[in-house]
Formats: structure tokens, C-alpha cells, sequence
């Protein structure tokens, strides 16, 4: 499609998706923190360390964004029909800025990642080695995201800032079609993202175990998350939080070994990380010693929520547009 055919009247642009998932956000919270959660697995399954696959995406994130620069485009078969992906070089400094991460951590995860024959220099080639990990294809991940980003596209459609009609499939499609470029995207939304969260939390197993209570917590109160007006009418962000402070506690906690077997994080470690969010009272333990979320914390961590969505809503927005375009 040709410039002059765009209709930009039709495109959206980062402020009006963000307000839209603000407005929006009893109707979009679960699904967003399913889609979270799950990434968060991933993340972890790869090497049972979050850092190391953190890494590995830094340096595919920068190689994607080599193949913009050069309008390369490869279709989600095209780029996983080889088993090597070579990398531009990087620097141990480079990652560092990058990640926020201190310059020891990051050259010892590498060195374990060479060990483990993921990262291959061979002359003057740096090669990531698909087969040397369980590196799994994000077809489950592009699924959730089309769906979370269809329900995105309901809510602009009601309130008629989006024309365009979508449905799950269609989101899935244009994403795979233009695979290297909305994946470099979304590595764009995640790696800031989840790097914000680990700067909140002090570490990443932290996080994603605090965020396996968060999650336990809200799909407990989902029925409390119907606008008690009626009519359908989804409820804000601050109005969503609210009842998600109030109903804090009211149900069942999840133990450390539940956390264990839905995250494949050791149970010692889980306990372990516990404690440093029950001493920081990021976490309260109940009568049945299960882990719940404490009120006060919970209350902490909602604005700086609100800030780290807008990396969401860029994401979104740019795949929209695209679709209003292609």
C-alpha cells in the first residue's frame, strides 16, 4: 500500500490505547495478567533462570531492529526455518545499560550461555543456537497477545476510535506474516517492562512470584469486577484497583508448593523469596499458610502499574495500525 492510500484519520495513536486500557480495565485485567504470567513461564522454562533468557532476547531484539533498519522482513516460518540465528556483536557494557543489570552479572550469565552452547562465536560470527535450549516457537504467546490485543480493539470500537473489525485469528495472522517486525516490537514492550518490575522487586524470581499471588488474588475477585451499575459498563483502572485493595484476603491464598508446581520454581527458593516479601510487606501469610497479597504494598505498586503500561499500549497500537494499513 502505497502512502498516499493511508487513511491516517483511521490509525491511533499510544495515548488514545492507553486510555482506552485505563477505562477499560475490569473487562481487560485478567486477560493482560494471564498474558503476563504466562511470558513470565516462558521466560523461566528456557534455562530456570530469567536473566539468561533476558539476555538472549536483548541481543535478538537488537538484531531484529538491524533488520528494520534495513527493511528486512522475515514471516514467522522464515525466521525459524533455520536452527542458528546469527547475532550482531555486542559488548558486556552494552547489556548492562541496557538491562540495568550490574556488569558481573551479566558477563557470568554470557560465559554460562557460551558454556551451554547457545551462544557460538565462530570467527568473526556470533551465532545463537536454537537447538542448544528449549527454546519453544511463541505460539502460544503470539495467541495470547492477538487475543489481549483483540479485546483492545472491542473496547476502541465501542467507544469508536477504531473503526477497523477484528477477531483473534486475524491479529494472529498479520502478526506471524510480519513476524521479525512485531516481535521486535513486542521485545521492545517486555524486556523494559519486566526490567522495571525487577528494579521494584529487587529480583525477578521475586516478581514472578509475587505475581503468581497477584494473579491467584485476581482470578479470586473476578466475579467482584462486574460494574455493579449494571448496563455492562466496564469499570477504570482506579475503580478496578479498588475493589482488587478491598477484596484482598477474602479468599484463599496458594501455597508455596501450588507456586511450585505452576512455575517449575524450586519450593526452597519460593519460601525463601517469601520472606523478603513478607518482610517488606509485599505479601501477608493467612491461617491456612498460604500466601496472599498485602494491602498496603498492593497499593504501592498500583501507580507504578499504571506507568509501565504505556509500553503496552505502544505495542498495541503499532500492531493496529498496522492492520489498518496492510
Amino acid at each position: 500500500m502505497s502512502l498516499e492510500q493511508i487513511d491516517f484519520s483511521k490509525t491511533l495513536t499510544d495515548d488514545q490505547v492507553y486510555e482506552t486500557i485505563m477505562s477499560n480495565y475490569s473487562e481487560l485485567s485478567k486477560e493482560w495478567i494471564s498474558h503476563q504470567w504466562n511470558w513470565m513461564n516462558n521466560i523461566y522454562w528456557s534455562f530456570n533462570d530469567h536473566y539468561k533468557h533476558l539476555i538472549v532476547i536483548s541481543l535478538i531484539e537488537k538484531t531484529l531492529q538491524f533488520y528494520d533498519q534495513m527493511n528486512i522482513q522475515y514471516s514467522f516460518d522464515e525466521y525459524y526455518s533455520k536452527s542458528f540465528l546469527q547475532i550482531e556483536k555486542f559488548s558486556i557494557a552494552e547489556l548492562c545499560e541496557k538491562l540495568d543489570l550490574p556488569k558481573e552479572t551479566v558477563r557470568r550469565k554470557v560465559l554460562e550461555l557460551e558454556k551451554e552452547g547457545v551462544i557460538n562465536r565462530i570467527k568473526k560470527k556470533i551465532l545463537i543456537d536454537r537447538k542448544a535450549f528449549y527454546f519453544v516457537k511463541p505460539n502460544n504467546q503470539i495467541k495470547f497477545s492477538s487475543k489481549y490485543i483483540y479485546l483492545v480493539s472491542q473496547a476502541l470500537n465501542k467507544n469508536k476510535t477504531y473503526s477497523k473489525k477484528l477477531d483473534p485469528k486475524i491479529i494472529e495472522e498479520i502478526i506471524k506474516k510480519k513476524f521479525s517486525l512485531c516481535w521486535r516490537w513486542y521485545y521492545r514492550m517486555q524486556i523494559p517492562l519486566i526490567i522495571g518490575y525487577h528494579k521494584f522487586m529487587q529480583d525477578l524470581t521475586t516478581f514472578h512470584i509475587w505475581g503468581t499471588v497477584a494473579m491467584n488474588q485476581v482470578l479470586n475477585v473476578s466475579k467482584e469486577l462486574q460494574n455493579p451499575n449494571s448496563n455492562n459498563i466496564p469499570l477504570d483502572y482506579n475503580a478496578t484497583s479498588k475493589i482488587l485493595i478491598n477484596n484482598v484476603g477474602i479468599n484463599s491464598g496458594v501455597s508455596a508448593m501450588s507456586i511450585s508446581e505452576m512455575t517449575n520454581i524450586p519450593r526452597a527458593t519460593i519460601i525463601r523469596k517469601c520472606k523478603f516479601l513478607i518482610k517488606n510487606d509485599l505479601i501477608k501469610v493467612n491461617k491456612q499458610k498460604q500466601y496472599e497479597l498485602s494491602t498496603l504494598n498492593f497499593k504501592k505498586i498500583l501507580p507504578y502499574q499504571s506507568k509501565v503500561f504505556k509500553y503496552k499500549a505502544k505495542f498495541i497500537r503499532k500492531v493496529l495500525n498496522l492492520l489498518v494499513i496492510s
